[in-house]
């Protein structure tokens, strides 16, 4: 079409080869906007229309909007024998120019396919990005080397065979790049990090969820809010904690301690026995471990135990608290600031909100509760106890 356009052209006496490649030029001008605003609109309407996400990723607006330099660019590099005197010229600066919008339109394509994967829920918990930020960096570097070719007007292989000697100030250059690569296949090998897992990172104060991995950072949104960026390979070499098991899992470890005074333990009397027999938590253990003693004063069971044996039945109660994984109300050893009674056990509320509530009502209970097994919990003594022992 555009020999037949030339040819009309320089049937016109009055119209020399400056002259048609100039309209040239103008028709290029006009095509591009033809495309981009008429054409890639109507595609795009289309595109929107249909359920499959392919369609979306070769027409998204960016790649479109790339692609569309190209019909240009075409045209005019058929026509640059017309400007014998800037024909050289020419032919190198349009071929430059195919050759990075070419690369980028590619690379919009990958960015597409990028922001696209996070919505397909087999591939939202890979590290797409950083895969796709690794094709990215090889692409633009071969793109750069065909550009140094064409300028210098060297084969791309003869600008490889070139670089063999800067390999080792490459390797220095692009070192954290390197170690990055690295860790991201090892993240995604032992599926060690996903997007939405929340983790622990002390040495860089990280404690929250990831939001983003890529080839070079994982953002973690701390729970305050803020944003740590952790280099992805520094996550390799440091110690972290992953919570996601626990998620999984669909409970949470409670794993909270109170502090006996030792100097309240002790046997328990025969009124303190009847009390307990009224209490239905315990009334079938008590009855279990009196019917072996017969002395006057009962000296079969301790304050303390019933005291364990009654947070035990509390527990095993609550539904908050699973029975399908062992619970314990266990005795630690004495330590200076009393005997400690850990409450070892998974509550069905993962949610940080309703896990603390639950953990706060287990523990506010049982510290009501310690008074009736005439038991006391340790505590330092403060200023009000020594103006008492001044009284």
């Amino acid at each position: 079409m555009f020999k037949n356009i030339i040819h009309w052209f320089r049937s016109l006496n009055w119209v020399n080869d400056t002259f048609v490649f100039l309209a040239i030029v103008f028709i290029t001008i006009i095509s591009y906007f033809f495309l981009k605003d008429i054409l890639f609109r109507i595609i795009k309407r289309i595109v929107k229309r249909t359920k499959t996400i392919v369609d979306d990723i070769l027409f998204s607006k960016t790649f479109l909007r790339r692609i569309s330099y190209l019909a240009p660019l075409l045209i005019l590099s058929q026509v640059t024998y017309l400007v014998p005197e800037y024909e050289k010229f020419f032919d190198k600066l349009l071929s430059i120019l195919l050759v990075f919008v070419f690369f980028i339109s590619i690379g919009a394509l990958l960015t597409s396919f990028s922001e696209l994967s996070n919505k397909i829920e087999k591939l939202k918990e890979r590290p797409i990005k950083s895969y796709i930020q690794i094709v990215k960096i090889i692409l633009y570097s071969f793109m750069a080397m065909m550009i140094l070719g064409i300028i210098v007007g060297q084969s791309i292989w003869s600008i490889v065979t070139g670089l063999g000697a800067f390999t080792a100030i490459l390797i220095l250059v692009f070192k954290d790049t390197i170690l990055n690569f690295i860790a991201s296949l090892q993240i995604s090998s032992y599926d060690l990090v996903r997007v939405g897992d929340w983790i622990e990172v002390p040495k860089f104060g990280a404690d929250g969820d990831v939001i983003d991995i890529s080839l070079m950072i994982v953002k973690v949104q701390n729970f305050d809010k803020t944003i740590t960026i952790i280099p992805t390979y520094k996550l390799i070499e440091e110690t972290f904690k992953n919570w996601r098991g626990m998620t999984q899992s669909g409970v949470r470890r409670i794993k909270r301690s109170i502090f006996i005074d030792q100097r309240t333990i002790k046997f328990c009397s025969d009124e303190l026995i009847n009390k307990f027999l009224h209490i239905k938590r315990i009334k079938n253990f008590v009855e279990e471990r009196k019917a072996f003693v017969s002395d006057d004063f009962f000296k079969g069971i301790t304050n303390i135990a019933l005291f364990r044996e009654y947070v035990k039945e509390y527990l095993t109660q609550k539904n908050e608290i699973s029975n399908d994984f062992s619970f314990q109300v266990r005795q630690l050893p004495s330590t200076p600031e009393g005997l400690p009674i850990e409450i070892y056990a998974y509550a069905t509320k993962t949610n940080f909100v309703e896990y603390e509530d639950l953990q706060a009502e287990i523990i506010n209970h049982v510290l009501a509760i310690l008074n009736q097994f005439e038991l006391e919990i340790f505590q330092n003594p403060s200023g009000n106890d020594f103006k008492q022992i001044i009284k």
